[in-house]
């Protein structure tokens, strides 16, 4: 065990008192408790603050951010700034602090994210799948196929056929995007040798799912999409291309809310940020995901997380484990960097 010099011992307690007198200031304002029951710097009665998140595409394709965005609001007495973007570029804006928390849906981006120290407190928070849609003629002929089949269906009727045979990629680094080349390699294809660049078949759209989706549309060409962005935009603006692969279990998408590392970046709202992923997995809003879409199209458009464990999805590979759903996001203290930045210099 590393021995701590007199010195550092007494920095220690120095910075202990320091910031328990900045506490003791800060309850003689008449700071309440935050939201999670915990003291913290932010309460839900102080002004109106800005809270900026950066989420995924097919939350606000879907319509789901329009419908939780005045909820939060009213909620935390906060004024939501909200960017949509691919997984990747709104992992961009975590890193630079642009923003305060991110939504995304790619657990390899996920976790090297976090391990490089930007972000902390992940909890996931819904689920959904990715399904496979498609000219009604399906001329690769990939209807009732698994992913891989399909894939490999595609690609070989796209080289032998590029005029009438396309698939549009999101290709713009997203969850979805991330999950293409997932497929790609267990088909046993080399994404960026076998498939980008290969011939006039494969089409990167560089956009959202939404956008993507229409695209493909009309091109009359596969895409990959997510089943809630799918749905939606069936509704809104009707569709040629038709669903023809969906039953795989690497279809499975699970969507994280990650805190922004304040240690990384001082400037961000992490009392509200943690208030906001304690409330997307509270019962309140569980519900509200459990039931939003039912109406309109006979099913949610996203899972609640705990569903996964009624209906048999807990069981598929990437399912997250109970506690990264169910565990509260502590309210965050800076005592213990404090005191690990003395002791360990």
């Amino acid at each position: 065990m590393r021995a701590v010099t007199t010195g550092k011992i007494f920095n220690v307690i120095l910075a202990i008192v320091m910031v328990a007198g900045l506490v003791s200031m800060v309850a003689g304002c008449g700071r309440d408790e935050s939201a999670s029951g915990e003291p913290g710097s932010y309460s839900i009665h102080d002004p109106l603050v800005r809270f900026k998140i950066a989420t995924t595409t097919s939350l606000y394709d879907s319509g789901l951010w329009y419908y939780l965005e005045p909820l939060f609001e009213e909620y935390a007495n906060v004024e939501m700034d909200i960017i949509y973007a691919g997984t990747g570029i709104a992992l961009e804006y975590g890193r630079r602090g642009d923003v305060d928390v991110v939504i995304v849906h790619d657990k390899a981006a996920e976790d090297k994210f976090i391990d490089e120290g930007y972000g902390i407190n992940r909890r996931n928070f819904a689920y959904n799948f990715f399904l496979i849609a498609g000219p009604e003629n399906d001329p690769a002929g990939i209807k009732g196929c698994t992913a891989v089949e399909a894939f490999t269906k595609i690609y070989e009727a796209g080289m032998n056929a590029p005029g009438s045979i396309r698939f549009v990629s999101r290709g713009d680094l997203s969850g979805t995007h991330s999950k293409e080349k997932i497929i790609w390699s267990n088909a046993g294809f080399d994404y960026a040798t076998d498939i980008q660049d290969s011939g006039d078949w494969y089409v990167e759209a560089g956009k959202g799912m939404g956008p993507t989706l229409l695209m493909a549309n009309e091109m009359n060409a596969y895409v990959l999409a997510d089943i809630s962005t799918y749905l939606s935009y069936t509704q809104m603006n009707p569709l040629d291309i038709t669903l023809l692969v969906e039953q795989d279990s690497i279809f499975l998408n699970v969507y994280a809310a990650i805190a922004i590392n304040p240690e990384s970046d001082p400037g961000t709202n992490i009392d509200i940020t943690n208030i906001f992923i304690n409330w997307l997995i509270s019962e309140e809003v569980q519900n509200v995901l459990a039931t939003y879409g039912l109406a309109e199209y006979g099913r949610s458009l996203f899972n609640p997380i705990g569903r996964g464990q009624e209906d048999g999805s807990a069981d598929l590979p990437g399912f997250p484990p109970v506690e990264a759903y169910t565990e509260p996001v502590p309210s965050y203290t800076p005592v213990n960097s404090i005191i690990e930045r003395y002791t360990s210099s």
